[in-house]
């Protein structure tokens, strides 16, 4: 460890939380367990919001708990605890020990297969702290509200910044000898401004999010971001009922994937609640679509070593040419589906959806006339069908050129037709969450307006 690391004290932390996590282990061994597991995710900062230049909130946080599940024969028992202290850590064995005599067998529980888990993770320098002070993050959301308002006079009013900067750290470990821990940080700013012209206000917002202090936009940028979103809403429009082609904007397309993840989620699969059940090694989408997943990538927003059950995370391939090539399976539910864990325990690890064409302002020009949706609202998605239907607003295009914002209007078909008529992936990639895509050109959707 280097002379850095020694003088960290999260590197402390985590000595200690692998203490007690082999502490747990063993009671939990010493109590009749046939095996157990042990987590613990904590997370610690600083989040500070204003509004109107007035100072609204100011969090010190820190949180985090220890997770254990026991498991006796085919029983489980789980239990958790903020007290690290020798006695709680002991209760919660027994707690846990105690819960699993009264759970019903199930013979698909038990820890990950031994020869999956990541004995040797590699540092994927997700760790990098910042030492900011409240002043510091006060100035930070004074200064993108004042961007804001000063940017034109229809920005007459703010919805405020929030600015936050938290470390933390995760440690998992299991009776087969694993126990593996590491730090991680995240920052973020976030700035909502009110437009007005005539009678009609919007609202818009705007955010930064990285590991890194120095890969943050600036106070400024955001400010005027979230000012030139909300302007852009202004004088919005109803449009006329019918099919027409869609982009979604990158900043909204990964939800279209978020579906996916859903779809092909085991919990999803083995209980026959997913349109896309038996879809393995199928066409779900158009061959244009390609999706890779690297969970190693240095100072990824979804890297990671390895999953919430400690198995090993690695590159794979989602979709190639539309086909489905995975699905995204935790021990549980691969033993339900006779197959084997892929690492997905706890979420996806960077997936990137390769692009097909240029920058939004082509893929545009490309659609030609239709709608371009930057804003979506409400539940609307049936995973057991694929039926989808959610609120939106975004703006009307044609001719290739952005003619006015539209309001008030629903999107809707089956997620199964909208996969399928993926026409071009935008290279104006978000790279802000767990999904990496650009914008999406859909070849038509039912729009309901006027």
């Amino acid at each position: 460890m280097s002379e850095k690391h020694n003088l960290d004290p999260i590197f402390k932390q985590i000595s200690e939380v692998e203490t007690a996590v082999a502490q747990v282990l063993e009671k939990a061994k010493k109590l009749g367990a046939t095996s157990a597991e042990a987590a613990m995710s904590s997370t610690s900062g600083l989040s500070v919001s204003t509004r109107l230049g007035e100072v609204e909130t100011i969090e010190f946080n820190q949180d985090g708990a220890l997770g254990i599940s026991v498991y006796v024969g085919n029983r489980k028992g789980s239990a958790s605890t903020s007290d690290l202290s020798p006695k709680a850590l002991d209760l919660v064995v027994t707690k846990a020990i105690e819960i699993a005599k009264y759970t019903s067998e199930d013979p698909f529980n038990g820890l990950a297969d031994k020869g999956l888990l990541e004995f040797t993770p590699a540092d994927l320098d997700l760790y990098h702290p910042w030492l900011v002070t409240p002043e510091q993050g006060i100035d930070f959301c004074k200064q993108a509200e004042e961007a804001a308002l000063n940017s034109d006079s229809r920005i007459v009013n703010s919805d405020g910044a929030s600015f936050s900067s938290h470390q933390g750290l995760r440690v998992y470990g299991n009776s087969h000898g694993l126990i593996s821990g590491f730090p991680r940080t995240r920052h973020s700013l976030s700035c909502m401004v009110i437009g007005q012209d005539g009678e009609q206000m919007e609202r818009d917002s705007a955010y930064t999010t990285s590991r890194l202090q120095n890969k943050l936009k600036t106070a400024n940028e955001v400010g005027l971001e979230a000012a030139t979103e909300t302007l852009a809403k202004l004088n919005s429009r109803k449009l006329k009922t019918g099919k027409m082609p869609v982009i979604f904007r990158a900043d909204i397309a990964s939800s279209l994937f978020g579906h996916l993840v859903s779809a092909i989620g085991g919990g999803s699969l083995y209980r026959k609640s997913s349109f896309l059940l038996d879809s393995l090694g199928t066409q779900v989408f158009s061959s244009l679509v390609n999706i890779e997943e690297k969970p190693h990538i240095l100072q990824g927003m979804a890297s990671s070593p390895f999953d919430s059950e400690g198995v090993r995370t690695q590159d794979c391939t989602i979709l190639k040419n539309g086909e489905l090539q995975t699905y995204l399976l935790a021990s549980y539910a691969a033993r339900k589906l006779n197959m084997t864990s892929t690492g997905h325990a706890g979420g996806i690890h960077n997936w990137l959806v390769k692009s097909t064409d240029g920058e939004l302002a082509q893929l545009i020009k490309t659609m030609g006339t239709g709608l371009l949706v930057t804003e979506l609202m409400g539940q609307g998605v049936n995973i057991i069908t694929g039926d989808y239907s959610r609120g939106a607003a975004g703006f009307w295009v044609e001719n290739g050129m952005i003619q006015y914002p539209v309001s008030e209007i629903t999107i809707a078909g089956n997620l199964k037709d909208i996969f399928k008529g993926i026409t071009a992936i935008g290279s104006d990639i978000d790279l802000r969450g767990s999904v990496q895509t650009g914008s999406i050109l859909v070849e038509q959707m039912q729009v309901s307006g006027e």
